[in-house]
């Protein structure tokens, strides 16, 4: 058993079957998925009440004033008719998912669940159903595993509680905005956007005041409420976590791990920065990604649109799948995993553009998995640019151009993979294998998903292989090398 002492803690060690997955789904979906504005589509809430915003100038223009329609009459709106959990499980196994679930509460304060803590959840109001309870019992008859991410402690500073002709301000509300606080503050942080926020984080803290007990009672209280109704394996926490007081932390991480080991399953918490005490969870890199291979396993969370909108808009645009494919390979050469965030819309259907990028990333997956799930790093990530810088969607011209000679390393028992992330032509020169393989260790080498087996050349200047008349699959293409002792 676990203690609330970090020591403890840090003894808890990286669960196999996400080293062994790699990939999951998370959906961003709540309450800000009724106005849909962007730029991000989950800061609505914060940028609304501020003025000059873009997306207070939304607000006015559709809604009226925010004096008169606040953040709380939107959820009569979110009433989620064409919800169904099972749809969206069945998906994310086409997808290749190992793992998939929703926001349990995002820094609006509305809860997706039934919780004893807060009448302002999606039982008692909006669609009035419980739909973490739905999705856990939907995603696990898939054979998936669970998930959920929360940022509730970011609610703190969320709303402008001094800005007394808001409803924000309004004690009645406190249980969906927070307990009033800072009424006489100077309000310097409602000149921060989120992208300001975030790059400033450590110069935005002194001007608040610290949460209080009844904040992190409540912070605490809601963690174990969930945990203890639906048993998540993966619980991914937000940037707020940085400010929450360290023993509420440790009595919580205790608390998950100790419960995982009375259910004799496996949990983790992914978390951002320094947020907890290294060994005690994995990190998270939003919408990033290591330069090389790194000794530690950690995930990166990204958007499956363009514009990193952390959920629905009504002028998405989205991601080409080759880009994600490709971002999925990197990342596990790099002994990291990849948790893809989808928006869907209000009424709980899934945009038609974001179902075909997930079937497309399961058909490359259903070839290609091989390489993934289940491996490891080899000795080195990759050639070719170590950084997926380049944007997409490529052209077929743009992506020869920039992904030449580009390729990504796992290994699996005997197995040596190196995936091409573009169709080479007729050869594909492996430079990397020199001075790592000795010529008489390769058995043979083949292609995932064509038939037979490939001629090639080891050569000073790496390992030439022949390539099939045609390619196999789309988006990026797996060179399987089989080897044996060499004496």
């Amino acid at each position: 058993m676990y203690k609330a002492s970090w020591r403890s803690i840090a003894q808890h060690r990286v669960p196999q079957w996400l080293k062994d997955c790699k990939f999951g789904i998370y959906t961003h979906w709540g309450v800000y998925s009724v106005p849909a504005c962007g730029p991000n589509a989950t800061w609505y809430p914060y940028n609304m009440y501020r003025e000059g915003s873009l997306q207070n100038l939304y607000h006015r223009l559709n809604y009226g004033e925010v004096s008169e329609f606040g953040y709380k009459d939107f959820i009569p709106l979110f009433t989620a008719e064409k919800f169904d959990p099972d749809e969206w499980a069945e998906l994310f196994k086409k997808s290749g998912a190992g793992f998939a679930g929703p926001i349990g509460e995002h820094h609006d304060g509305f809860s997706m669940w039934r919780s004893k803590f807060s009448r302002w959840n999606v039982y008692d109001m909006g669609p009035k159903r419980d739909i973490a309870a739905e999705l856990s019992k939907s995603v696990r008859a898939q054979g998936l595993r669970y998930m959920t991410a929360m940022h509730h402690a970011e609610t703190w500073y969320f709303y402008p509680h001094w800005k007394t002709e808001y409803d924000v301000s309004n004690p009645e509300y406190s249980g969906l905005y927070g307990p009033i606080h800072n009424e006489n503050w100077n309000g310097r942080g409602a000149e921060l956007d989120p992208e300001t926020y975030t790059a400033n984080h450590e110069h935005f803290w002194p001007q608040m005041e610290p949460p209080s007990k009844e904040f992190h009672d409540l912070w605490l209280g809601k963690l174990k409420e969930y945990v203890d109704l639906y048993e998540p394996d993966l619980m991914w926490f937000d940037f707020g976590l940085k400010y929450i007081q360290e023993d509420y932390k440790k009595e919580f991480v205790s608390y998950y791990y100790n419960k995982a080991e009375e259910l004799g399953k496996e949990f983790i918490i992914t978390y951002k920065w320094h947020n907890l005490v290294v060994g005690s969870g994995i990190e998270d890199v939003e919408q990033g990604q290591h330069d090389d291979l790194t000794y530690n396993f950690w995930v990166t969370d990204t958007t499956a649109d363009n514009g990193e909108a952390w959920g629905h808009l009504y002028n998405n645009t989205y991601k080409h799948p080759s880009r994600l494919v490709h971002y999925l390979i990197d990342n596990v050469s790099k002994n990291g995993a990849l948790i893809l965030s989808i928006g869907p819309r209000h009424d709980g259907t899934i945009p038609e553009e974001i179902q075909h990028i997930l079937l497309e990333m399961g058909k490359w997956l259903e070839v290609n998995g091989e390489a993934i799930y289940e491996s490891s790093p080899w000795i080195i990530s990759g050639e070719g640019p170590t950084s997926m810088t380049k944007k997409g969607p490529f052209s077929e011209s743009e992506k020869l151009e920039y992904l030449a000679e580009d390729i990504r390393f796992t290994v699996k028992d005997d197995a040596l993979y190196a995936i091409s992330l573009a169709w080479p032509g007729q050869e594909l020169l492996i430079k990397s294998v020199v001075p790592y393989l000795y010529p008489n260790e390769i058995e043979s080498v083949e292609m995932l998903g064509a038939p037979g087996t490939l001629n090639w050349k080891y050569t000073d200047k790496g390992l030439l292989v022949e390539m099939p008349k045609s390619p196999p699959c789309s988006y990026a293409y797996t060179i399987k090398i089989n080897r044996r002792k060499p004496f």
